[in-house]
């Protein structure tokens, strides 16, 4: 079986990282629409694929299946011998509540600091304290689930929820946030792992520039 997946620029966009880094992690057959955003045309092309004319989407027999989570919840019920979540019953629950807290949360981290794959800024506060208290969440979050499963991923193995979690690595390596040497360690891993490498080494060789994503 081969998909199709929909995504945008890979410099910027997280909610496509997570599903794609997905779908290539573990070799699935898939061809690649990447849409640019910001476009005049990219919302006629996007309606095209799904009614929500957003990014990812997901395209099986004809049928979309769009938003990150749903199209990674479809991935696993359709490839049930991947270990795309933990075998686990609990920590497979676990692993879906922190991915479900990664995708309704962190607003403040995620406006102030937008995923650009092509920059590194100097630490510098932004977004304030609420930025600040979301770091500390994921910090928290990070560093119970490695010293729970040993790492170097939230649940040893790379699965689903490390692709949730790769666009914040890269917030918070791209803007320099101060975080602990364990935190640092995971955003090494992720960002090692080949399919983020893949993503990353065509990404920042894009030639768009969304102007609104381009902080300072």
């Amino acid at each position: 079986m081969s998909y199709t997946i929909v995504v945008g620029n890979k410099n910027y966009s997280s909610w496509s990282m997570r599903a794609w880094l997905v779908i290539d992690h573990f070799g699935l057959d898939y061809e690649e629409d990447l849409v640019p955003l910001d476009e005049a045309d990219t919302r006629a092309r996007l309606l095209a694929y799904s009614p929500a004319g957003k990014v990812p989407t997901l395209i099986d027999r004809g049928r979309a299946v769009w938003d990150s989570l749903a199209i990674i919840e479809y991935l696993a019920e359709r490839h049930p011998d991947l270990p795309i979540w933990p075998a686990d019953p609990m920590e497979r629950a676990l692993a879906r509540s922190l991915s479900a807290e990664m995708h309704s949360g962190f607003q403040a981290l995620r406006s102030a600091c937008p995923m650009n794959l092509r920059k590194t800024f100097p630490f510098r506060r932004r977004g304030g304290r609420r930025a600040e208290r979301d770091v500390a969440r994921i910090e928290a979050l990070i560093g119970d689930r490695i010293a729970r499963s040993g790492g170097p991923f939230l649940f040893g193995e790379w699965g689903a929820v490390d692709a949730m979690y790769a666009p914040v690595t890269a917030r918070l390596t791209g803007y320099s946030w101060p975080v602990s040497k364990v935190t640092l360690s995971y955003c090494a891993a992720v960002q090692q792992e080949a399919s983020y490498r893949r993503w990353y080494k065509a990404g920042v060789v894009e030639p768009w520039v969304i102007p609104a994503d381009e902080v300072k």
